[in-house]
């Protein structure tokens, strides 16, 4: 019975994602996620997911939900994409306006340094979760992600827009 609606959850949310959430971004006038920026403490490497839905590898995230804060909805998101636990405050890098496929759409971003980890397999949303170096960042990584990447490493201000 829990595995019936395990699949029923995983596929509502697939189906989601690809129809309806397209949907919602075009009828509402501002959308808002996160994305989360986990760096080992030991090395600095950094953990990309990849998308069933979409090409290359981007940080971890989703759409922030009604009546959830936005370390809420990051929590939620890196544990559900990847298996990890933040532990500890996590620390605001920004908020971008990212209206390039998406009028009004904005993305906060978060990062966390202190994590611990628990099981975690691909699912019909995230086919791969992994810890790259941050200087030898795979094939396919977002240009979002790399331009974040390289202000946190930098201690740049953050841009404006995505």
């Amino acid at each position: 019975m829990a595995q019936g609606r395990g699949l029923k959850r995983a596929l509502f949310r697939a189906a989601s994602v690809t129809l309806l959430h397209p949907f919602y971004r075009q009828v509402r006038g501002m959308t808002l996620g996160v994305r989360v920026v986990v760096l080992e403490p030991e090395d600095g490497a950094v953990l990309l997911v990849r998308h069933s839905y979409a090409p290359g590898w981007i940080f971890p995230g989703g759409g922030v939900e009604r009546g959830e804060a936005i370390a809420e909805a990051a929590r939620r998101e890196v544990r559900e994409e990847a298996g990890i636990v933040p532990e500890g405050d996590m620390a605001l890098h920004g908020v971008f306006l990212n209206d390039a496929q998406f009028r009004g759409d904005h993305v906060a971003v978060l990062v966390v340094r202190a994590f611990s980890r628990q099981a975690w397999q691909p699912t019909a949303e995230i086919r791969e979760a992994r810890f790259f170096p941050v200087t030898a960042l795979p094939e396919g990584a977002s240009a979002g992600t790399v331009r974040r990447l390289d202000e946190i490493r930098k201690g740049l201000p953050a841009a404006e827009r995505w």
